[in-house]
């Protein structure tokens, strides 16, 4: 199994791509702006979509999306859009509303629309594409309604944590399950904690302390920091963690596992 990092900035500026990861070719996990990097026919394979949360960062690439492969997807199914009834309640009212975007989920014709909108719950095992990938649903715990994703390969998964702050529901499902990947996200600076406890965020201090449960073996990855906060984010890491690998995941990197 393989996954290509669209994105991974927790927002924007030159070389910086918000959170989107594609699984194999047609599954994406979140639609940040680095959906946008995408030729046109590998946007069009795009079958189902996994939303973490209804912030924009994580899902302002899906209406634009919608829009560029309409035309494409003539006379297949609509791409499956799955999130929390919250997440979904978010879109409807504010962004496929006719006044800010399109309703793509009756266009081009109601019967026959580009996207469909699907619940999900936390806990909830889904089989999804044309591989048949299993992705469970996890818990997270941010300033709105949101979930994680793990996908399991045939011997290890890959975790990734959504926007979360401390999340405790998470530790016992890390612990009962052979990881391979997990991809867990630090938004801020330590000068800047007041703000990731108030927002439900990482920053180092609270990251430290999430990295003594995850399991022996596990890569671990680094998403969503703010543009120019790296040197800052992982300096702090390395003296908290002296040891202990980080990899600050990059636009364009890919991750393999079995």
């Amino acid at each position: 199994m393989s996954l290509r990092v669209l994105g991974c900035s927790g927002s924007i500026a030159a070389g910086c791509r918000t959170t989107s990861f594609l699984v194999d070719d047609d599954i994406l996990i979140d639609a940040g702006t680095g959906v946008g990097d995408l030729p046109l026919d590998e946007l069009a394979r795009i079958d189902h979509i996994l939303l973490s949360h209804s912030h924009l960062d994580h899902v302002l690439g899906l209406p634009l999306l919608a829009d560029s492969v309409m035309r494409r997807r003539a006379g297949q199914p609509p791409i499956q859009v799955h999130a929390l009834p919250a997440t979904l309640a978010v879109l409807r009212e504010h962004v496929f509303n006719n006044l800010l975007w399109p309703d793509f989920t009756r266009l081009p014709h109601p019967r026959h629309p580009v996207l469909s909108l699907h619940e999900i719950s936390t806990g909830q095992h889904l089989v999804l594409g044309r591989r048949e990938r299993h992705i469970e649903v996890l818990p997270a715990r941010h300033s709105v309604p949101a979930v994680g994703f793990g996908v399991e390969g045939a011997q290890g998964w890959w975790i990734y944590t959504g926007d979360t702050g401390p999340n405790p529901a998470l530790h016992p499902l890390l612990a009962n399950r052979p990881v391979q990947h997990l991809v867990i996200e630090i938004a801020f600076s330590e000068a800047e904690r007041s703000v990731a406890a108030d927002s439900l965020h990482h920053c180092p201090s609270t990251l430290a302390a999430e990295l003594a449960h995850v399991p022996a073996g596990a890569r671990v990855h680094l998403t969503h920091i703010k543009p120019g906060e790296m040197p800052a984010v992982l300096g702090d890491l390395a003296e908290r963690l002296p040891g202990l690998a980080l990899h600050p995941l990059t636009a364009g990197d890919r991750l393999d596992w079995n």
